[in-house]
């Protein structure tokens, strides 16, 4: 573990690995960069402390560096203990920031780490799954105080803050940058979707064609998830507990039945759910010989591991991220990556593409709150439809997409109710 200066990092001697990966990241997040060179010069994060909880990736570090240039002051913690790119934390530790993060952190080692991003008394804080607000209401009120807002990058959190805020428990004003179309429609979508079934093969390099593969969940998540495991020549069956997702799945053409059904006929089980204990004991006894388990929602609790353990003899870790367990009555199942995100632990996480626009909706948000958020109430805020827009037509334009335009008799005819037949 290097703590030589600001940090703590597993190698700082990964750095020159970190820094290629950074500049690939950088080369494919053109909104992000467009945000920066517009802002660079007025610094409107100038002053401004931002505390970080976000998954230490190569784009991550992008949006780090953006938001150093736009003034502020950074200090960051890895949102989950299986996810930091070890590389690229050496090369933030070397570029001089305070970063806290390693692959592999026990429980209490993640909650350390975020509470070191703390030190410095932040006036913004930036979340992934809620985990840093929470540990801030929780074990350090007195800070909350001196901060002007939040936001919130994933499901899972945007959830937990909202019943904060119903609650009259959230301190200081959030703005949930999962709700962004631009955010939501893609990232989860389109990001999900293909990590996860990177992290899948990297784990596994199992053939997915001909495969039964079971997704728990058909939100924006598991939709993605569903339709590329199905491009990959996968039969795929959808379990879900709300009636309109589950009647998206069935009209998108997938099956859908209880998981109490789909435990004895899948091959591959995937949650992407956020709710706890979707896959417990009784399902296991049900799978297949040789069947794989992993999750893709926020949190490890999907997959009851422990009752995994319970019914199993022992496990041999078949290759890294890959935990065969022994049932007693001789058949085996694969748990992945610990039941941790999968996209993450045993892949890169989403493509830096679709992270160009999430990181460019929560520079925009900081931005945001850094000259309004004194002005806000202790609640959740959406992104405007306005910033979406704009998002959105700036990422085409830095793809060198065009689109068309209303003409003004268009534009007349939009808003005249009196036309007709």
């Amino acid at each position: 573990m290097d703590t030589s200066g600001p940090h703590t990092v597993a190698d700082i001697s990964l750095a020159n690995a970190g820094e290629n990966r950074v500049v690939w990241a950088r080369s494919r997040m053109p909104a992000l960069a467009a945000l920066r060179a517009a802002t660079e010069s007025e610094k409107p994060l100038e002053g401004h402390r931002i505390a970080g909880c976000l998954h230490v990736t190569k784009e991550t570090a992008v949006l780090i560096e953006t938001l150093r240039a736009a003034g502020a002051e950074v200090s960051w913690s890895g949102c989950n203990p299986l996810s930091t790119q070890d590389d690229v934390a050496a090369w933030l530790a070397r570029e001089g920031y305070g970063v806290h993060a390693w692959y592999g952190q026990t429980t209490e080692e993640f909650y350390q780490c975020i509470d070191r991003t703390l030190d410095f008394g932040p006036t913004l804080t930036l979340d992934d799954g809620a985990d840093l607000i929470y540990r801030i209401h929780s074990s350090f009120p007195e800070l909350a105080g001196g901060i002007t807002g939040g936001t919130e990058e994933t499901t899972t959190g945007v959830h937990r803050l909202r019943t904060m805020a119903e609650a009259g428990e959230l301190l200081y004003p959030v703005i949930a940058v999962n709700d962004a179309a631009t955010k939501w429609d893609f990232d989860n979508v389109h990001g999900t979707g293909q990590s996860t079934l990177d992290g899948i093969i990297r784990a596994t390099s199992v053939l997915l064609a001909g495969k039964d593969f079971v997704v728990a969940g058909y939100g924006h998540c598991g939709k993605g998830l569903a339709a590329r495991a199905r491009g990959m020549g996968a039969n795929v069956i959808v379990t879900e507990v709300e009636p309109l997702a589950a009647l998206r799945a069935v009209m998108d053409g997938f099956r859908v039945m209880k998981m109490d059904e789909a435990a004895s006929l899948g091959d591959i089980f995937c949650t992407a759910t956020g709710m706890k204990d979707v896959i417990v004991g009784r399902h296991f006894e049900l799978m297949k010989d040789g069947a794989i388990v992993c999750n893709t929602g926020h949190y490890d609790c999907e997959i009851s591991i422990s009752e995994l353990e319970e019914r199993s003899t022992g496990y041999l870790t078949i290759r890294e991220n890959n935990e065969a367990f022994q049932m007693e009555d001789g058949r085996t199942i694969h748990l992945l990556a610990r039941g941790r995100l999968v996209n993450l632990a045993a892949a890169e996480g989403h493509p830096s593409e679709v992270m160009d626009m999430s990181f460019a909706n929560q520079f925009l948000a900081l931005c945001r709150l850094a000259s309004e958020g004194s002005n806000y109430d202790n609640r959740v805020y959406d992104i405007s439809p306005e910033q979406d827009s704009k998002l959105a037509a700036l990422k085409l334009e830095t793809a060198g997409i065009n689109i068309d335009e209303l003409t003004p008799e268009q534009t007349a005819y939009h808003s005249d109710f009196s036309a007709g037949t």
